[in-house]
């Protein structure tokens, strides 16, 4: 899978293109380019329960058609150059940097296995949460939850009721606990490689991220205090993975997961001032560094990593790739979007662009929170994060300083919200696979959904009254 994408992305890169992706006039778009973006997510939502075996076998077809909805009525409208100078921008500059970081994680991750196994008890699920959560801002949400994902799983196999510990996992680990660096998850790492320093995640998010833990943290292990207590009327005849001492094995994958995060932050500290404009979209050395160090890391884990390693950790390709062919549908179809939304007020998405200023013309921090979050729930969170970003003037100067408070709202609205939904944030997807793979009944799309409006959403009311009103 992985190759032909590569060798697809190489066809791309050297076929004739001048045109510009900022070429793609989004105040000459009218809302119904958002048709195959709303279809698509609709698919995700619904076809799962529908139409569930049309789904598992078909779920990256039907990807490729929402997507070819968009690539070719925008042939047909603006000409071949100016759609594949937009289709190509997304590709080269977002989507294939974007599955290159997550796939190595991946990779990586899924070549450490702690062996032995704890017992699922409130107190050692909420402590695996809490490490989780704090680890996210070093190794990304991706390595994070590749990496404790499957131990967790394996704790609370023998209980009948273990579903909420993952969509707690997905909502702490996943997402909330990168909020902290650049390295945690990818908006940040947008803000950093544009100005935003380094640490400033870290004393700006600092609070809010905390509040937000702790109140997560504390509901989770009341709730699984109730659902234990429970589970102890419909025991299982045996575990699964009886508890044993934990010890790690796959060692090195820690050492090339440090080597991810160097090379990550190796690409936003290095301007050698080299770059090369292929098709009208400008690829950095930096970048292109970044991304071939990401790929050598993922090869010498799968070398040097002892198979038992992987075959313990039931490590399979099938959730990569389920995130890798539906977004890169959702990429594709998102397009548009974006565009309608940086055209600002000459854009079909004008009223949400005046939503966040104030009569005055100063921003409003808390609606930029909200539809920065909103939009990241359902959009990818990195390009949103990027609009508003720019919408609030985009020198990252002004608002690390003046406003540092809308900047702040921005980044929180982005990295929390993305645990709104399972689209939200891709990690929340491979979580999802990973935990459907090991027999874990998940909620639906819209299932989802009520667990986070429960929860999340009281959370982020709290932290907009206390940090951004």
């Amino acid at each position: 899978m992985s190759i032909r994408l590569f060798a697809a992305a190489a066809i791309l890169a050297v076929m004739p293109g001048t045109v510009s992706a900022a070429d793609l006039d989004g105040a000459a778009l009218a809302w119904p380019w958002a048709i195959p973006f709303c279809g698509l997510l609709l698919s995700i939502a619904v076809l799962p329960l529908a139409a569930p075996s049309l789904w598992h076998h078909h779920y990256g077809k039907i990807a490729l058609a929402w997507a070819l909805a968009i690539i070719l009525p925008f042939v047909a409208s603006f000409g071949f150059a100016t759609a594949f100078a937009a289709i190509w921008h997304t590709m080269a500059a977002e989507y294939i940097p974007f599955l290159i970081l997550l796939g190595s994680l991946f990779t990586i991750a899924g070549g450490v296995y702690v062996k032995g196994n704890l017992h699922g008890s409130p107190k050692t699920n909420t402590a695996l949460l809490a490490v989780g959560t704090g680890i996210a801002s070093v190794t990304g949400t991706t390595g994070a939850a590749m990496l404790l994902i499957r131990p967790v799983l394996r704790a609370n196999d023998e209980r009948r009721h273990n579903a909420h510990v993952v969509i707690f996992f997905i909502f702490l680990v996943a997402n909330i606990g990168g909020s902290l660096t650049p390295l945690g998850d990818p908006p940040l790492f947008l803000g950093f490689l544009k100005g935003v320093g380094f640490f400033w995640p870290t004393i700006h998010l600092f609070l809010p991220m905390l509040t937000v833990t702790v109140i997560l943290l504390v509901a989770f292990y009341a709730l699984d205090s109730w659902f234990y207590h429970r589970d102890e009327n419909f025991k299982a005849k045996y575990d699964p993975t009886p508890d044993a001492p934990l010890s790690i094995e796959g060692k090195v994958n820690i050492l090339l997961l440090g080597g991810v995060v160097a090379a990550v932050l190796m690409s936003g500290l290095w301007k050698p001032g080299i770059a090369w404009n292929i098709a009208g979209t400008v690829i950095e050395l930096q970048g292109v560094a970044r991304d071939v160090i990401l790929l050598a890391l993922a090869w010498l884990s799968l070398k040097i990593t002892p198979p038992g390693c992987r075959e313990a950790n039931a490590f399979s390709w099938g959730p990569i790739q389920e995130v890798a062919k539906l977004f890169f549908g959702i990429f594709v179809t998102i397009v548009p979007v974006i565009a309608m939304l940086k055209a600002g007020k000459d854009g079909a998405f004008a009223g949400v662009v005046a939503a966040v200023t104030n009569q005055d013309g100063t921003p409003n921090a808390a609606m930029y929170f909200w539809l920065t979050g909103i939009l990241s729930s359902f959009l990818d969170n990195a390009p949103t994060y990027l609009v508003f970003f720019n919408t609030a003037g985009g020198d990252p100067a002004t608002l690390m300083g003046p406003l540092a408070t809308t900047l702040a709202a921005i980044s929180a609205g982005a990295v929390f919200m993305g645990a709104n939904t399972y689209i939200g944030n891709a990690p929340n997807f491979m979580v999802k696979a990973v935990a459907e793979e090991n027999g874990v009944k998940m909620p639906s799309f819209f299932g989802y959904m009520l667990w986070s409006i429960a929860f999340l959403i009281p959370c982020f009311i709290l932290v907009d009254l206390v940090f951004f009103l």
